[in-house]
């Protein structure tokens, strides 16, 4: 039986949400998450992928699919699913072009810069420190994020082709960021050296070139995606509700200290190279203020004021639905 077109509507508003989540999470320094809790379908993402459970499977096992499908709000999923795979294929072509022209990937990098800026002073922001043994902890734990964010920018050994093992990883990482508002998934793969390797992918499926490869690597991604969303989904909701300023300090500390590694004015120490992946590059401060520092600059100051803009239309909207 077909269904009625309130539905198909309800299924077209949930994708375009989705295709807005997607196209987000591209982008180092926005969060999926964030997009998915100003428009209102946050919480609804949240309880569907925690449905996923013994239930849900035994459900499965006795092939009663209605009810399974009811479960997990499955048709809900798939809509934004598939919003999401879109949105996330159209960004991804667009930052690969962008980061490959120097004045553009100057721009771009200013952008993510900025993002990420804003989203770690929204995220201090949002503290709820209720006792000064707990500012302590708080503290100490963002030094200790800002720490290991920056040794782990600094490794020169990072795989220019990431291993299948290594790509599973990072996806397992990337996706708990994803879920999480304030949090970017795409940070985390740029930290951990995969994020333009993985933006080439679409452009060469749709050139023809490497498909093999490049399908495996998304059938890798994916799975390592999918898996450490269900099994450690409700191992971040569980830390946020009894150890949330603890662990937002944490995150936020590692925000701040990947900030070096996407600093937009920065000396190309491979200029005989043209493969943009394997190119290797240094951060200076500019030269001189002209009008391509100037457009940098105001570019991360949008961005931070974005950010904090976007966060207060969250704010706004959950103080509306208490």
């Amino acid at each position: 039986m077909n269904q009625n077109p309130r539905q198909d509507d309800r299924h077209l508003a949930t994708a375009t949400c989705g295709f807005f989540m997607g196209a987000a999470d591209v982008v180092p320094g926005v969060s999926g998450g964030t997009v998915a809790l100003i428009l209102g379908i946050y919480e609804r993402l949240v309880t569907a992928i925690s449905q996923i459970d013994g239930r849900w499977f035994a459900l499965l096992r006795r092939r009663q699919w209605q009810q399974a499908a009811a479960h997990v709000d499955l048709w809900f999923l798939l809509a934004l699913a598939i919003g999401i795979g879109g949105g996330f294929l159209v960004m991804t072509m667009m930052m690969n072009r962008l980061l490959n022209e120097p004045f553009s990937r100057m721009l771009t990098l200013a952008a993510f810069f900025g993002l990420i800026l804003g989203s770690a002073v929204m995220v201090s922001l949002s503290l709820r420190i209720q006792s000064p043994s707990q500012a302590v902890r708080c503290v100490l734990m963002g030094i200790a994020g800002a720490a290991f964010a920056y040794w782990l920018i600094t490794l020169t050994n990072v795989p220019q082709q990431p291993s299948y093992v290594y790509l599973f990883f990072c996806a397992s990482i990337a996706i708990c960021a994803m879920i999480l508002p304030g949090i970017s998934g795409a940070m985390i793969l740029l930290i951990l050296g995969v994020y333009e390797h993985l933006t080439e992918i679409p452009g060469n499926l749709l050139r023809g070139r490497q498909v093999t490869e490049g399908l495996i690597t998304i059938g890798v991604f994916v799975t390592g995606a999918g898996i450490s969303l269900v099994l450690f989904s409700r191992v971040l909701r569980w830390l946020l509700r009894h150890y949330h300023s603890v662990t937002l300090s944490l995150l936020c500390g590692f925000m701040f200290g990947a900030l070096p590694k996407i600093w937009p004015f920065q000396r190309d120490l491979t200029p005989e190279i043209e493969r943009f992946k394997s190119k290797r590059f240094e951060p200076i401060w500019p030269e001189g203020v002209d009008g391509q520092t100037l457009a940098t600059l105001g570019m991360m100051i949008a961005m931070v004021v974005l950010v904090l803009v976007v966060d207060g239309i969250g704010r706004a909207k959950r103080k509306r639905s208490d």
